[in-house]
């Protein structure tokens, strides 16, 4: 299986519809298993930096293999280490929220990132797209996490 624009235009409408719901305009960016963009849209009204924040979070979300937001405690933890890996691929890996890992019947597939609301918004848009549309959502934790 693998992202067809017909999945991204998916992902797409269902952020933009989440984003209208709580009066965000929002940046959405889909991208494959390597981080390579299938689709990225900007929504009327969606600030200017909001594309390349939404692709760096999809990009982190594909090749990391998991949510952004799990990559939160080992940029904390081992912020030095992180620094350096975050700078290594052709788009910036992030920590933060709104970056989520596609995966279906425990293949990876890419990631989607959105932009443009708070970063609780953007978390929760992002999930609301996961669930919708049926895509796992059980992820490795970072090895360093403590647990």
């Amino acid at each position: 299986m693998r992202v067809s624009t017909e999945i991204a235009d998916r992902i797409i409408e269902i952020a933009t519809r989440e984003g209208a719901a709580l009066g965000k305009a929002l940046s959405i960016a889909v991208v494959d298993v390597g981080g390579y963009i299938v689709a990225i849209r900007r929504n009327d009204g969606a600030r200017p930096l909001t594309p390349s924040i939404a692709l760096s979070k999809a990009y982190s979300a594909a090749i990391m293999q998991r949510p952004t937001n799990m990559l939160q405690a080992w940029a904390e933890h081992e912020p030095v280490f992180f620094s350096q890996i975050a700078t290594m691929g052709w788009q910036p890996i992030v920590a933060t929220q709104g970056g989520i890992t596609l995966k279906k019947d425990g293949e990876f597939l890419g990631g989607i990132g959105i932009s443009g609301g708070t970063a609780d918004e953007d978390q929760k848009i992002a999930e609301t797209v996961i669930a919708e549309l049926g895509f796992d959502t059980d992820f490795a934790a970072w090895a360093g996490a403590k647990k």
